[in-house]
């Protein structure tokens, strides 16, 4: 659940701190106060996009921060695990995000800076946002299967899996198959520049790393007459007067006058003892690599001759030797399809055969079951909407089978099936799309259904419902209240409404009001109760003047919510 929410210069809002409980919360305000800003702020903590205008005027950045309680075992832990983020299995998690004026925002998470992507991850399985329009997606049918797989969930989901990594082996067989099938004369007719490319690679032998060696030994032969100098007069200062004889002198002394002063002595004679044996050995070194240096002009020749095959080789076909050997196996691969393109093909179409008819099988499983799926869920949708008042509707979901070229059900990314939500608002008609006969306010109960359906499924800890009541009133705005309610008991509830019959049945009552201090307007947000909430919702019924009838009516409504609530 959202425990804390603290907001800071967001647009007309300068700062507010709210601190939420389980059950279900209403916020209601005049238009204008700034209540669907409360909404746009917790998009912006689970994900959503914010723009540099959305910062307070005068203000350098706005400053957004949410708390969560998630229950033991939610599914956010999984998440935040994949994604490095330390919490222990009851920590609350702590979401804040900060937006520049220059338009640069910065999220962090339990502390930890996350993208917008790892956001909407952990987002998305923490708050789940209906605005006032979301009821268009119902219209969208390429969501109503997406919907529908959701709802049947295990053994459908399995199997959807294993369908679709046999359809995209299928989609990548067939692919190489048309591209075969394509090669015209023009391609067929590259045989012979590619034979020639892979011969004339074939017969440099090359080897990975070969250049750089060959450098390094001809950096070496070039410059054999200078290593030898200077090699030779290293050797000389060690091993000749100046060096060793040298230290040995200095030992000697020490030596001497240890006796009278052995603690002071003895670590400088030990450190003079090891730099005459490792300079003593660094001098061995450099007399057997003295010796080993060698001028030789016909190597150096042979060198030179083959970094210049070595670099034709670049210029044509790669810029590193190990570049060059993959354009060779890239060209032998084409050379070997296009003088043995009837096998090729011959084997490509058997093994798309097989994946087309496995493929087959598994979307005519995945059908069945989402048959099983799509009469359930029509039931349920039907049952909720009868809460809602809509008792002699009919909710369908309709499977459609498109054909392919070849007359047989089309295969697709997600199986055969087309899924359409038909609805019905009166007893004799045949239900229909919805894009052609649900008006708004039925529109806002069907995704109220959806969402009551599903809430149980996805596990979703906070619902937000931005005006979904639009288009409603009377008893069927009842109904909305008491199914975010009942909703409510299992998941925590917002809603923004402008409906006394909605507000009357919150369990937490927020007044958003807009006030003018000097030049500049702020937002503020009240816990209501007592006095404070009757008032409130006499102001939503009598609307401009509040009068002792309209205040009677609100206690009515306020003593006839909560009996509902403990029924």
């Amino acid at each position: 659940m959202l425990r804390e929410l603290s907001i800071r210069n967001l647009a007309v809002i300068e700062h507010v701190s709210v601190s939420f409980a389980e059950g279900f919360h209403v916020l209601t305000g005049e238009t204008g106060a700034g209540k669907s800003i409360l909404i746009d702020a917790l998009s912006l903590v689970i994900g959503g996009r914010g723009a540099a205008d959305i910062v307070r005027y005068g203000c350098e950045k706005a400053e957004i921060e949410a708390l969560f309680e998630p229950p033991a075992g939610h599914p956010v832990r999984e998440v935040l695990e994949s994604l490095g983020i330390e919490a222990e299995p009851d920590e609350p998690i702590v979401v804040r995000r900060e937006l520049s004026v220059q338009g640069k925002s910065v999220t962090r998470v339990n502390g930890r800076i996350v993208n917008l992507s790892m956001l909407r991850e952990i987002g998305e399985c923490l708050v789940n946002i209906h605005g006032q329009h979301e009821h268009q997606s119902l219209l969208k049918t390429e969501r109503h299967l997406e919907w529908l797989d959701a709802y049947a969930g295990g053994r459908l989901a399995d199997l959807k899996r294993e369908y679709q990594e046999i359809y995209r082996r299928y989609t990548e067989t067939r692919n190489k198959l048309r591209e075969l099938e394509d090669a015209s004369r023009q391609n067929m007719q590259m045989l012979d520049l590619y034979k020639f490319q892979l011969a004339e690679i074939d017969d440099a032998r090359l080897k990975p790393g070969e250049d750089e060696a060959l450098q390094d030994e001809r950096r070496r032969l070039a410059h054999a007459e200078r290593i030898m100098q200077n090699a030779s007069e290293a050797y000389e200062l060690i091993y000749g007067n100046a060096g060793l004889d040298a230290l040995a002198r200095a030992i000697s002394r020490l030596e001497d006058i240890r006796k009278y002063d052995a603690p002071a002595i003895e670590p400088l004679l030990e450190q003079l003892q090891s730099a005459y044996y490792q300079a003593e050995d660094a001098a061995y070194q450099l007399r057997d690599y003295r010796e080993r240096i060698e001028f030789d002009p016909e190597r150096l020749a042979e060198i030179e001759d083959r970094l210049d095959l070595i670099g034709g080789l670049k210029r044509k076909y790669g810029e590193r030797i190990e570049d060059i050997l993959e354009y060779r196996a890239k060209i032998a691969d084409a050379i070997d399809k296009m003088e043995n393109r009837d096998e090729h093909l011959e084997r490509l179409r058997e093994e798309e055969r097989k994946l087309r008819e496995q493929a087959q099988r598994l979307a005519l499983g995945l059908s069945e079951q989402r048959r099983l799926a799509a009469d359930r869920l029509a039931k349920e949708i039907e049952s909720e909407l009868k809460e809602l008042q809509m008792e002699r509707t009919t909710f369908k979901v309709q499977l459609d089978q498109p054909a392919g070229e070849d007359g047989a059900p089309k295969l697709a990314p997600h199986g055969i099936d087309e899924a359409v939500f038909l609805f019905s608002a009166n007893p004799g008609e045949p239900p229909k799309p919805l894009a052609k006969i649900a008006s708004g306010g039925e529109m806002s109960r069907i995704m109220l259904a959806l969402k009551t359906v599903f809430a149980a499924i996805d596990g979703v800890p906070v619902l937000v419902f931005d005006e979904v009541d639009t288009g409603v009133s009377g008893r069927a705005a009842q109904a909305i209240a008491e199914k975010m309610s009942k909703l409510s008991r299992r998941c925590q509830v917002f809603a923004i409404t402008h409906l006394p019959q909605v507000a009357c049945m919150a369990d937490h009552h927020y007044g958003i009001r807009k006030q003018t201090l000097g030049e500049r307007t702020s937002t503020t947000v009240e816990p209501l109760q007592g006095i404070g909430r009757v008032e409130e919702l006499a102001r939503m019924l009598g609307g401009v003047e509040v009068t002792d009838m309209t205040r009677h009516h609100a206690r009515e409504m306020l003593d006839l919510a909560e009996r509902k609530k403990g029924a």
